[in-house]
């Protein structure tokens, strides 16, 4: 429990220091954890050669190629790299790795960009969005979340159903319409076809007033010649501002060559690649804006309608690299707390005050941003903390502590000292737990309250520091224990032998003063 409670620390913390004004998915484990044992082939070394630049840059192309990458794009990016890294001298306060990662960094946000979010939304009139993919890439779900998304930004969207081709699509995009707050436009796929639907659904959006028509049209198993036609009338006959192609992560290159395919046939204004919180390797999203020249817009990070946000190359990048996504975390806590409270526990920090009831509180706050195993991912340097713990559930650890708090009584809460060994055996049978369990939690807690305490005046830059530094030196850690270190003064260390005979020095002295006063 105790890495948990460490991590709560820092980053619920470093959260309380940024203001709104300072300040949206899941890493490619299997590839970030390849290219740290690539880059590792450069540890050592005093200066960067051509040999050793060989050897890991093989290491990374065999990790791209396992990740699914196309095989062009692989060359190209290993080249690339090769050739500036080369020649160059590490700089002093940088290891050779160091400065292989930058470069490789730097690469890759070339790779995958630059991205232009907008959707040329138009200010007078109304601007038609067409989104088209194959059946289960998850286009008609990501027609209601761009649908919510366009609706929070203060837009009046419009979805118009004109997926005749699989029977559910219709009333699936209904019901999607009904969550978001948006109408949805069709008609019996009987007696119209596609073109038809597209055609009078913007005709009714010019009517009722809305601003932004969104067109769920028809998906195949596969690309096929009728369907690219059928795309092409409905291109033709209403002429769309956007053409967005809806693709699968988790199909890998078979998302590259569909997105391909849909270019050469539509002229792509970009991709929405969904399905990134699943099982999946990152090759499409590193191949396909070098393979199309289409950027990825925008990404699909869960099955929930708000789980849709913007593709950045330079935090994608950051995490495949275990670098973390530091920036995306905060503007998800940005949108998920709320700021007086972050505010005035900010301060019960500084002040030392801060109770289980608050703790409790940052629990609940911070499953707001998705699972901790995520979280942990996208703060720099906790990705190899993620690793370790193995099976192990972070959530279920939140619930047992939770349920300790909750088997409190207001007064324990707010004074855990005033918890003896009645009370801790009342609490630990509440929340049907050891008693041992609730005496750990209270001495991890008192610690971490100290450690929050001399966090709350750090700057953000030295809190990332400390956390790192925590992660580096076991303290979060599955199972690790946290122990208060005793603070010795600035003379410098005690000698033991030294400290004995300075002892028995003092207690000679001290019988020969008694002695002293027995004769007086």
């Amino acid at each position: 429990m105790l890495f948990l409670r460490t991590a709560f620390a820092g980053i619920h913390d470093s959260f309380a220091a940024l203001s709104p004004e300072k300040h949206s998915f899941v890493v490619f484990e299997t590839i970030s954890q390849s290219l740290g044992k690539a880059f590792s082939a450069f540890r050592g070394t005093g200066k960067i050669t051509e040999g050793n630049i060989r050897d890991g840059m093989q290491q990374v192309r065999k990790a791209l190629l396992e990740a699914d990458v196309a095989y062009d794009v692989v060359t190209d990016f290993v080249k690339n790299v090769t050739e500036l890294a080369i020649g160059e001298k590490v700089l002093k306060s940088l290891r050779p790795e160091e400065q292989i990662v930058g470069i490789v960094h730097q690469q890759l946000i070339d790779l995958m960009g630059p991205v232009d979010h907008s959707l040329a939304l138009k200010r007078d009139g109304v601007s038609i969005i067409m989104m088209c993919g194959l059946q289960g890439s998850g286009k008609t779900t990501t027609c209601g979340k761009l649908a919510r998304r366009l609706k929070e930004a203060g837009h009046a969207p419009f979805l118009v159903a004109a997926d005749l081709q699989r029977p559910a699509a219709i009333e699936q995009l209904k019901v999607i319409g009904s969550q978001v707050g948006c109408p949805v436009y069709a008609e019996d796929p009987k007696t119209s076809n596609p073109v038809q639907v597209c055609r009078n659904g913007v005709k009714e959006a010019k009517r009722v007033g809305a601003k932004v028509v969104i067109l769920d049209t028809a998906g195949r198993l596969h690309v096929d010649a009728a369907l690219m036609k059928e795309l092409q009338q409905i291109d033709s006959s209403v002429a769309p501002d956007q053409a967005l192609l809806v693709c699968d992560a988790m199909t890998g290159q078979d998302a590259v060559n569909s997105a391909k395919a849909f270019n050469e046939a539509l002229e792509l204004d970009g991709v929405i690649l969904t399905k990134l919180d699943g099982d999946t390797r990152g090759g499409a999203a590193l191949s396909i804006k070098a393979v199309t020249g289409v950027p990825i817009k925008f990404i699909g990070v869960g099955e929930q309608l708000d789980r849709l946000e913007e593709f950045h190359p330079d935090r994608m990048a950051g995490r495949i690299l275990g670098m973390g996504d530091i920036v995306s975390l905060f503007e998800k806590a940005q949108k998920e707390f709320d700021e007086e409270d972050m505010l005035r526990q900010q301060e019960k920090m500084q002040q030392g005050k801060f109770t289980l009831d608050d703790f409790r509180l940052q629990m609940r706050q911070i499953k707001k941003l998705g699972s901790m195993r995520d979280i942990m991912k996208m703060i720099p340097g906790m990705g190899a903390v993620v690793d370790q713990l193995g099976d192990m559930n972070p959530e279920d650890d939140m619930r047992r502590i939770e349920g300790i708090i909750n088997s409190m009584t207001l007064k324990e809460r707010q004074n855990p000292d005033v918890i003896d060994r009645g009370r801790r055996h009342r609490i630990a049978k509440g929340s049907g737990v050891q008693a041992a369990d609730v005496n750990k939690l209270l001495k991890d807690f008192s610690a971490m309250g100290k450690m929050m305490q001399g966090m709350s005046n750090m700057g953000l830059r030295d809190r990332m520091k400390t956390v790192k530094g925590l992660a580096d030196g076991g303290f979060m850690n599955p199972g690790a224990e946290l122990m208060e270190k005793k603070m010795r003064s600035q003379r410098g260390p005690l000698d033991k032998d030294e400290a004995r005979d300075k002892k028995k020095k003092q207690k000679k002295e001290a019988q020969k003063a008694k002695k002293r006063n027995r004769k007086q």
